[in-house]
């Protein structure tokens, strides 16, 4: 990685420059906000996870107004022009949430730093306490894009098939209706079940497993590049990692639907199924 060449989607962190030898980068922070004040990467600004979600029922995980992200992207030195490198401290949720945002406001320059937190301290690289200095920003024109995110209303037009696969990244249990979490237990017609963790190597710091093994994994199940996949899961929260796998696999349509389960489980007019599929 140097000035020349922009960084790749997936950046190993063994190979994440000094943050002086990045100006041009934006490395961020979506950890727990008790971690963060703990340890972190030396010259990573905080997000914190509670800045991405607008937080109110019954779909907590919407975006926030647009307005309170402008505030919290002046707040880290966000301008437009940087490359964000965002890292939590969970495998991917939060940092592909706030990945995720980005591109719902146009912004593509972007990298998850593999494994985040957890595999920069088992490759015993340094962390620290000091609060990163950003130098706020005035940001002008935000507005959300339409392209990464369908809400109910597209899924209630749009079932699963053909041209649409529907990618629930909760637990077997919540998928198949055992463990309730709205009014409603179950799944979306037609959604398959890949559970998010599953696609991160426990063995590693929860880097990214193999793309090629995902990739044959989510064929058997019917997610395919050559379809329209949109994920979710409770809020957008474990989702915002399977968009990022999405991503990596060079998906051309991949989607994510912010209401998640928490909004169609809890609909008085929503389909619902039950059982494994």
């Amino acid at each position: 990685m140097n000035e020349s060449s922009p960084p790749p989607l997936l950046v190993e962190c063994t190979a994440l420059p000094e943050p002086a030898a990045l100006p041009d980068v934006l490395l961020v922070d979506v950890c727990r906000d008790e971690t963060h004040a703990q340890l972190h990467i030396p010259g990573a600004v905080h997000v914190s996870p509670a800045e991405l979600v607008s937080g109110a029922p019954p779909a907590p995980g919407k975006l926030p107004p647009i307005d309170s992200i402008r505030r919290t992207l002046e707040r880290i030195g966000f301008d437009g022009s940087r490359h964000v490198i965002a890292y939590d401290d969970e495998g991917g949720g939060w940092a592909g949430r706030l990945l995720w945002t980005l591109e719902m406001l146009g912004h593509t320059r972007y990298s998850y730093l593999d494994g985040g937190l957890r595999a920069w301290l088992d490759a015993g690289l340094p962390v620290t306490q000091e609060v990163a200095a950003a130098v706020p920003t005035s940001l002008a024109g935000l507005a959300w894009q339409e392209g990464p995110a369908v809400d109910l209303d597209y899924l209630l037009a749009h079932p699963a098939g053909a041209q649409l696969a529907i990618w629930d990244a909760r637990s077997a249990e919540e998928f198949d209706g055992r463990r309730l979490a709205a009014r409603k237990a179950g799944h979306i017609p037609g959604a398959v079940n890949y559970e998010w963790t599953r696609a991160m190597d426990t063995t590693r710091g929860l880097r990214v497993r193999p793309l090629e093994q995902i990739r044959g994994e989510l064929q058997a199940l019917g997610i395919t590049p050559d379809k329209t996949v949109v994920t979710h899961c409770q809020t957008h929260h474990r989702s915002g990692f399977t968009w990022l796998v999405g991503r990596l696999l060079g998906f051309p349509d991949v989607r994510a639907y912010p209401g998640s389960w928490s909004e169609w489980g809890n609909h008085p007019d929503t389909p619902v199924e039950a059982g494994a599929t």
